[in-house]
């Protein structure tokens, strides 16, 4: 009897020292932190397909030339930023050859934006506002973000212009590429309705009543070498 009494009294002190006796700490496993991949290179020539309300357009961006604004277009479509942005203001020239002017368009949340750009001249690249130029819009050199200009005719007063005595003239705005199919949607939201109370300053009159939305903006693979 004194035996088992002694065994039962014993099991729970076993488990008490048991319970006291230090435990070991696994070693610590330190986290590789997981960057994200390098951006793919620049091809020469970068597709990508924006998809409207009143149709689609295919922009080609000249990654050789401008390789800059033409990545920096493209961080904005790979993140989605694009999907439900709009063109929202069509400059109407009365002057020269109709259609003469521009359509912009562009991400309009501050919130959204990334930081502006390095300035890539004309001068520099070679590139010119002719019409289907697209071109980056800014305030001054260095500011651009995520709006940007389509041509809907030659506007080479826009390129950079060395010669000038106006700084900012001098600096001219960043052709980065230009449309490839689909002027004819260009043409058609350009033509949309002007909202004659929208605006300030000089944009006041350039303004559409509707805004016309992009809901896709896309990349397309590259074309094959010829």
């Amino acid at each position: 009897m004194m035996n088992r009494r002694f065994v039962l009294a014993a099991l729970p002190l076993a488990s008490l020292l048991v319970a006291a006796a230090p435990k070991k700490r696994a070693p610590a496993v330190r986290a590789t932190p997981t960057l994200p991949p390098p951006p793919p290179p620049l091809a020469a020539v970068e597709r990508v397909l924006l998809t409207t309300e009143l149709g689609t357009i295919e922009l080609a961006l000249d990654g050789a030339h401008a390789p800059i604004s033409t990545a920096n277009f493209l961080h904005y479509v790979d993140t989605k930023r694009f999907d439900g942005i709009s063109f929202y203001r069509a400059m109407h020239l009365a002057w020269g050859d109709q259609p003469n002017g521009l359509l912009q368009g562009g991400l309009r949340d501050p919130r959204r934006l990334f930081p502006p750009i390095a300035h890539e001249p004309t001068s520099q690249t070679g590139l010119s506002h002719v019409a289907g130029a697209i071109s980056m819009a800014r305030n001054a050199p260095g500011t651009a973000t995520a709006d940007f200009s389509i041509m809907l005719s030659d506007l080479t007063s826009l390129d950079a212009n060395p010669a000038s005595a106006d700084p900012d003239g001098q600096a001219g705005y960043a052709v980065f590429g230009k449309v490839a199919a689909g002027m004819d949607v260009v043409r058609k939201i350009w033509e949309a309705p002007i909202s004659q109370t929208l605006g300030e300053g000089s944009m006041r009159g350039q303004m559409l009543e509707a805004p016309v939305k992009i809901l896709t903006a896309r990349r397309l693979p590259p074309l094959s070498p010829a």
